[in-house]
């Protein structure tokens, strides 16, 4: 899946004349969280978000840093607050330099950007003109809407019997020679005795990475104090 199958592509956008009021009052009206600011062109100059603008209604009580702590403060840091606090209009408000992305770029590379980058939404560009925006949102509606996997080409019992064997000797902790696993019609019965309900999940985590949840049953009992040495 590709950001244009998923995409938002009526886009609310401002200028950078735009005033902060309008872009307040153009959120709240469009039901969105952030708006990008083109120029004539339609390019991306920056982008104005919910979190530029709540920093101009911070507490004003509250109380400044030491004066010896500002003497070691990034003066950078220190104007940029000021600027987006006392900023009027979307060029100065805004955050530049945004992460974009094509028409063509998958979804799961989407996932990624939005997670590493730690931002919420990006523009989408073709040409270097914006055609429309991807947010978390859209990438939860597309998986909420994708269809339920193909089923499985059947495999044999013997076969799945034998990967399941193999998966379950991976699994720390847990004793294969004390459980058996019987494979009719893709459906597996694991029977035997495990030390605890810990080592029972993770018995039916190994199976079920071999065949579907809802297509293993475990019978499995509890190993007795007494073969630990601990009983009377």
């Amino acid at each position: 899946m590709q950001v244009k199958d998923v995409m938002t592509p009526d886009v609310a956008t401002v200028i950078g004349m735009t005033p902060v009021e309008e872009i307040a009052k153009l959120l709240l009206a469009r039901h969105v969280s952030a708006v990008p600011v083109v120029d004539d062109a339609g390019a991306v100059l920056g982008l104005v978000s919910e979190g530029d603008l709540m920093r101009r209604v911070a507490d004003p009580d509250k109380p400044r840093r030491s004066w010896w702590l500002e003497l070691f403060a990034d003066p950078r840091g220190s104007t940029a607050d000021y600027i987006k606090i006392h900023g009027r209009t979307a060029a100065d408000v805004m955050t530049p330099d945004v992460i974009s992305v094509t028409e063509d770029t998958r979804v799961g590379e989407v996932a990624r950007l939005l997670e590493t980058k730690h931002i919420k939404r990006v523009p989408v560009l073709r040409d270097s003109k914006l055609v429309g925006i991807v947010s978390r949102a859209n990438l939860l509606q597309a998986l909420a809407s994708a269809p339920p996997p193909e089923p499985e080409n059947r495999v044999e019992d013997g076969v799945l019997r034998e990967r399941i064997l193999l998966e379950l000797a991976e699994v720390p902790g847990i004793q294969v020679s004390l459980i058996n696993v019987i494979v009719h019609d893709g459906k597996a019965s694991v029977w035997g005795t495990v030390d605890s309900d810990f080592e029972e999940n993770a018995v039916r985590l190994a199976v079920e990475s071999v065949v579907r949840a809802g297509k293993a049953e475990l019978h499995l009992g509890r190993i007795p104090a007494w073969s630990y040495g601990y009983g009377f």
